[in-house]
């Protein structure tokens, strides 16, 4: 089977989930039409986890015409506090149930390392992470629910980047904790361009491990370079000479990614991050996709 496509609403995201002057409910309404095979959700959208409200809300995604194949979710497992820490396994088992009830078995449930706090070793937080982890892998089993650990740059909500947001922490990570029917990686190219990686470097490392996909594109502003935007630690973060925009036509090379997920027989789902200018934009960019798709598995469209 070919990859399927999703959309995730990016542009909405702090009206959902930070000032709640939207709701999922409103965004579900709104992406009626757009050519896309399921939406995406984020457990900040949430304003209940109770059988009743996913009720309501996988009801509501059916009905517009779509499925729930993941959601995004932001555990902070390097907590340098002890109960934090525990906070964040109970709410990420509580989230994968709640993917289980929405979205069924083989949906992915994305997770994060955490915040890279200052005062936290690498060494420590791989410990804690896969600790963490640990915990989480049995309820993923039992609910039929795929585990992604998401190369990230930062959760909107967080106020430190991601622990694992380089290359060579990620792969380090994941080379600890080798499950794999339950466990592998959503690979998102934009991210590992924030990070000052090679993102097609990145998937030659992972594609045999990646469940699930995030596709956006980044643009750098008239006369700006990436060496330009490298911060000290070799990231980049959310500089104002990169931006958002129609994915396809900025610094991502999707030829050459689509060339390896093809040759590793994906099968998975891809979510479109896009919108940042009107969903126009997000339906241009989920066009793309579909080509894509097309052009690189063929066999799927005979």
């Amino acid at each position: 089977m070919p990859p399927k496509i999703s959309a995730f609403p990016k542009c909405y995201l702090d009206e959902i989930a930070g000032a709640r002057t939207m709701s999922v409910f409103d965004w579900i309404e709104m992406a009626k039409g757009l050519p896309a095979d399921g939406l995406e959700m984020y457990d900040g959208f949430f304003t209940s986890t109770s059988r009743e409200y996913l009720d309501r809300l996988r009801d509501a995604i059916h009905e517009a015409g779509f499925v729930m194949p993941m959601l995004c979710c932001s555990p902070d497992f390097t907590n340098p506090d002890a109960e934090g820490r525990k906070k964040s396994v109970d709410r990420e088992i509580a989230m994968i149930k709640a993917c289980h009830h929405l979205g069924g078995e083989g949906t992915v449930c994305r997770v994060l390392s955490g915040q890279r706090y200052p005062e936290v070793s690498r060494q420590q937080g791989i410990e804690w992470v896969c600790e963490c982890f640990e915990e989480l892998l049995p309820v993923a089993r039992e609910y039929g629910v795929i585990l992604g650990l998401e190369n990230h740059y930062k959760d909107g909500f967080w106020k430190y980047p991601e622990f694992a947001q380089k290359q060579e922490v990620f792969l380090e990570l994941l080379a600890a904790f080798p499950e794999r029917e339950f466990f592998g990686v959503q690979y998102d190219p934009s991210n590992a361009v924030v990070a000052g990686d090679d993102p097609i470097e990145l998937l030659k490392h992972v594609a045999d491990r990646v469940v699930s996909m995030h596709a956006s594109d980044r643009y750098l502003v008239e006369g700006a370079t990436l060496n330009d935007l490298l911060q000290s630690d070799g990231t980049i973060g959310y500089s104002e000479s990169l931006l958002h925009g129609v994915t396809g036509k900025g610094i991502n090379d999707y030829d050459a990614i689509f060339t390896i997920l093809a040759e590793h027989h994906y099968s998975g789902w891809i979510s479109i991050e896009d919108g940042m200018n009107g969903l126009g934009e997000m339906r241009e960019s989920l066009e793309f996709l579909h080509r894509m798709v097309e052009i690189y598995f063929p066999e799927g469209n005979e």
